[in-house]
Order: C-alpha cells, then sequence, then structure tokens
C-alpha cells in the first residue's frame, strides 16, 4: 500500500470540508445535511474529504437492510481526493472512516452510497473497499438545467421548488449503481446483492467520466 498508510484521517470543520468539495468533487456541490465530514492528511496538508451524513431520503432507503432502526445507517454522500495522494489512497481512507464510525457511533449499523454513472464513474473504489452492489438504474435523478447548465438532483429540485420545470428537462444518460457497506455483519440486505460482472453487462461502466468496461480496465491495469 506504500505511503496510502501514512494518510490521517480525523474531523475536521465544515467550512474546510465543504471548500475542498467545491474546488476538487466533480459536481462542485455540497449536500446541506453533512454532519461527518472527514479531512485526509498527507506530508501535514489536506489532500481529501470524506462527509458523511443522513440519507437524503432515508424512508425509501431504510428498508433496504432488515430490521434497520430510523439512525441506524448513515450515508457517504461526498467523497473527494487530489491528485497528490498515491495509489490505494481511496480505499484506504474510506477503512479507516469506517473504523471511526464503528467506535464512536457504534449504533450505525451500515452505510450507503451511490455512483454517479453519468457523469463520474461506477463506484471503483466501493467495490475495492467492500461494498456490495445492490442496484443499477438508468438515470432520471439527474437533469441538466438548461438556462444554468448545472446538474440538478431530483431532491433538490423538490427542495427549490422546481419539479414541474424539472420534469421538462432533459436526463443525463447513463446509470445510477447503488452500493452497501454492513459495518454490522450481522445485518441482512433485502435486496438482491448483484455481482460486478453486472455493470458491464447492463453497460453502466464509467471511469473519470469516460464510458468504459471493467474488462477494459483490468486489460489497460487501470
Amino acid at each position: 500500500m506504500g505511503r496510502a498508510k501514512e494518510i490521517l484521517v480525523k474531523v475536521i470543520n465544515s467550512k474546510i470540508a465543504n471548500d475542498f468539495i467545491k474546488k476538487n468533487h466533480y459536481s462542485k456541490k455540497v449536500v446541506p445535511n453533512s454532519t461527518l465530514h472527514l479531512g485526509c492528511f498527507l506530508d501535514n496538508k489536506l489532500h481529501g474529504v470524506m462527509q458523511y451524513g443522513p440519507s437524503i431520503n432515508k424512508k425509501g432507503t431504510i428498508n433496504l437492510v432488515k430490521g434497520t432502526g430510523w439512525n441506524e445507517f448513515i450515508e457517504l454522500n461526498r467523497m473527494a481526493f487530489d491528485d497528490y495522494l498515491p495509489k490505494y489512497s481511496e480505499s484506504r481512507c474510506i477503512a479507516v472512516s469506517i473504523r471511526l464510525i464503528k467506535k464512536n457511533a457504534p449504533q450505525i449499523k451500515w452505510i450507503i452510497s451511490f455512483a454517479d454513472g453519468t457523469q463520474c464513474g461506477d463506484g471503483t473504489i466501493y467495490r475495492a473497499s467492500g461494498f456490495k452492489l445492490v442496484g443499477i438504474v438508468n438515470n432520471t435523478a439527474l437533469r441538466l438545467n438548461p438556462k444554468t447548465g448545472e446538474a440538478i438532483h431530483v431532491i433538490q429540485a423538490h427542495h427549490l421548488k422546481i419539479t414541474n420545470e424539472f420534469k421538462k428537462w432533459k436526463p443525463f444518460k447513463g446509470k445510477q449503481l447503488k452500493y452497501i457497506y454492513l459495518i454490522d455483519k450481522n445485518m441482512e440486505i433485502t435486496k438482491e446483492v448483484l455481482p460486478f460482472s453486472e455493470i458491464d453487462e447492463q453497460k453502466a461502466g464509467m471511469y473519470k467520466g469516460k464510458k468504459i468496461t471493467i474488462k477494459e480496465r483490468k486489460n489497460k491495469n487501470m
């Protein structure tokens, strides 16, 4: 793992985290309900941020794992790293963050996160970190505001009270992928856990904003 082992992961101020996300995340947006902000430091400088918070759609998510209490799961809703960090840094930082959650918030039984196969990637880091793939769907949640060129999520449109206008906009082409990590291994996922090969089967592969299959990446050692 090399220098990735030297990365220090610790809680940071929300403003520092948000500023980093706006600069380095492909969406340039933060999630307002993020409550846990973790910074990833190497050589005494901030080079990565992970933000966790309540799931945006708790009612629609809670039943993905059997017997889940209202406050027993959390969403990894933003993650961004700059180019300074070495290989394997992302999976190393996620592993450390999970240990921190397990130690300091033992009520949290599992984590959900989503991969945007329309603009970013299909969740390579989640798969490397032990997450289970539980869903691949055609994108309808992200649409392009033709006036501003901004990507708007359906939930964001709801909060902005522009749902009717949103429905008229063109969706981004591609897939949305859903991943779950069970901190408590005794918990049971209620959805079918999909083999990662299903990503290629459904033509959902994307890496750094480019459509590419997992098989092609393996052949290119990406």
